[in-house]
């Protein structure tokens, strides 16, 4: 019986615990990967993140072939239809072991569940290993038992765990004789191009490599102002994992011995941006009801939203008249990606002085994010509406212009994405409205709303929930 990989968001072949282990024997493994339209749309995967997904399906399925395994890609509508394909695969293939990495949200657990109890009538294996991660869940616990409700005992104890495990020495595998490629059924979703991403594990070691020999050092600064190219820029391939965490463990492991202590800012800082991403894979394991647009402060649930599209929309088009927050959005929807201080002050934003539903903010960023991964996003987003596990504390109210002067203080990244206020002195840039008035010509729209009274109005609303 011949082993099988079942790829998820694990598109590499370094470091990938189900391709080691499906590798042990002296048969090659096939590999197979689902494409599943309706979910995909019901979980608001955007164009360029399909496209983004496509490209590197192409070069995974290239690279394995060199290596002598074969991936088939297959169009299956949803996931619950991947049990009955897969089982058919494994028969056609005499398939009697199938590896994957495990996936952490509700409906994929579910999909595996059911994939799991179809095999097994089959008497074929489903093996789960943990390659999304650098600490599998339930590693992680509390002295009680628990899992950790707060990110800052959750980063310490995990870097705890951390630091019993080997990363030393990379996941490789044998080469088996090359295969031909039969290359990729036809896309059935839109796409929106992603050229300006580089694809292929090879590529993105190559970014990696550069990231942390040359800008992880000034990280820690330069992360928070988003006119700089001051970020890892990984974001998207850890999301479908064409890299691993483990080889981005073991890129800074060579900067301390005593690794994950003993790190220099920078790069502390950016492991605790990976403990950021872990800790909310975690949740998602152990809190299902995160995957039903449910707020882990469950009373925040009751929380009155503005039913206001109109304010939802301008929004979502960078109309608002707060330059800061517009800039963001026009970065969003233009290219697919926004930086995470912009997230954060775009989402404090949109629930905060507009008072409306987290939720549609959270789907609106799926729907546009190339790094759009589930966990994360639903995790900042509940952190930002103060509803979440640790979330920011309500009274905590972004002030947009006073985050615009911090981070973007002579209004270079405002400028790049506002083209109205190209020509804006940098003395008014930040809250331009009264310089614009004295203009023959201003096309910039009117600040939606005000924010002391914005604020306010959110902590009355809040309070009301809190207090019972």
């Amino acid at each position: 019986m011949r082993e099988a990989i079942w790829f998820r968001s694990d598109l590499r072949i370094l470091d990938n615990p189900a391709v080691f282990s499906a590798c042990q024997g002296d048969e090659p493994p096939l590999a197979i990967f689902f494409v599943c339209p309706e979910t995909w749309k019901s979980h608001d995967w955007a164009p360029i993140k399909v496209d983004f997904v496509w490209r590197n399906l192409d070069c995974l399925q290239q690279d394995l072939a060199e290596k002598g395994i074969e991936l088939q890609v297959q169009l299956v509508p949803k996931f619950s239809q991947v049990p009955g394909a897969l089982r058919a695969f494994c028969r056609e293939n005499r398939i009697g072991r199938v590896h994957i990495n495990a996936e952490y949200a509700l409906d994929e657990k579910r999909r595996d569940a059911a994939t799991n109890a179809v095999l097994s009538n089959d008497d074929i294996e489903l093996v789960s290993h943990h390659g999304n991660l650098l600490v599998a869940p339930g590693e992680v616990r509390t002295q009680q038992g628990d899992y950790y409700k707060k990110f800052t005992p959750f980063n310490r104890r995990w870097r705890q765990v951390l630091s019993e495990k080997a990363y030393s020495e990379p996941l490789q595998i044998k080469s088996f004789s090359p295969v031909a490629t039969k290359g990729l059924p036809e896309c059935p979703l839109e796409r929106k191009d992603s050229s300006d991403w580089n694809v292929g594990e090879q590529q993105v070691l190559g970014k990696l490599g550069q990231f942390v020999g040359h800008s992880v050092d000034d990280y820690q600064q330069a992360r928070d102002l988003p006119a700089e190219n001051g970020t890892s820029q990984l974001s998207a391939y850890l999301a479908q994992g064409v890299i691993g965490p483990q080889t981005a463990a073991r890129a800074l492991h060579k900067f301390s011995p005593e690794f994950p202590f003993g790190l220099a800012s920078g790069a502390d800082t950016w492991l605790t941006e990976l403990a950021w991403r872990e800790f909310y894979q975690h949740l998602m394991y152990f809190v299902p009801r995160l995957s039903k647009g449910e707020s882990f402060q469950i009373e925040t649930d009751s929380i009155q939203w503005l039913e206001d599209d109109d304010a939802f929309q301008r929004w979502c088009d960078g109309r608002t008249g707060y330059p800061i927050v517009d800039a963001g959005m026009r970065q969003l929807t233009s290219t697919g990606w926004m930086h995470n201080r912009l997230r954060m002050i775009t989402a404090n934003f949109l629930v905060k002085d507009l008072l409306v539903d987290w939720r549609k903010g959270e789907a609106f960023f799926m729907q546009h994010l190339i790094d759009g991964s589930f966990p994360a996003n639903n995790g900042g987003w509940q952190w930002s509406a103060s509803v979440g596990t640790d979330a920011v504390p309500y009274f905590r109210v972004f002030n947009p212009v006073k985050q615009s002067e911090k981070f973007d203080p002579d209004g270079q990244y405002i400028r790049k994405w506002v083209d109205e206020l190209k020509e804006v002195p940098t003395k008014y840039i930040h809250w331009p409205h009264s310089w614009l008035q004295q203009q023959s010509s201003n096309n910039y729209c009117e600040p939606m709303v005000e924010h002391k009274f914005a604020r306010e109005r959110f902590l009355t609303t809040f309070k009301q929930v809190k207090n019972g």
